[in-house]
């Protein structure tokens, strides 16, 4: 696992604007990527305030956005179909399969997708 790079899912950047100081250790000094998908997740949330937009839109300057390209559509496609899994946590997997990296979440969900290499993160 290389622990200086991580692809992030939605939930993990919701507890890192929410506070969450061992998300902030762990993370520190890292290169973070994340999907074009959570972007628009994190910023198609109701009842945005101004400044909410204006902290996601900080948070998501300091990380690397991954757009879908072909290899990821059809890693996705394969994905949902092998594992029944929502299409936007398919292409947030998929993405991260692409870029070879650890995909950090909250979502026990991916634990089915067993070529993933997945770091689950709990707040207990």
């Amino acid at each position: 696992m290389n622990g200086n790079k991580w692809f992030l899912d939605t939930n993990i950047i919701l507890y890192l604007l929410g506070g969450d100081t061992t998300l902030a250790e762990l993370l520190d000094g890292s290169r973070l990527y994340v999907s074009v998908i959570t972007e628009m997740e994190l910023l198609s949330y109701r009842n945005l305030s101004e400044n909410d937009r204006k902290v996601i839109h900080s948070f998501l300057s300091e990380c690397k956005i991954i757009y879908i390209n072909h290899e990821i559509k059809e890693e996705a496609i394969r994905i949902r179909t092998a594992y029944d899994i929502k299409l936007p946590d398919s292409i947030i997997a998929a993405s991260s399969l692409y870029l070879d990296l650890p995909l950090l979440t909250a979502d026990r969900d991916f634990s089915k997708i067993e070529q993933l290499e997945l770091v689950l993160y709990s707040k207990e």
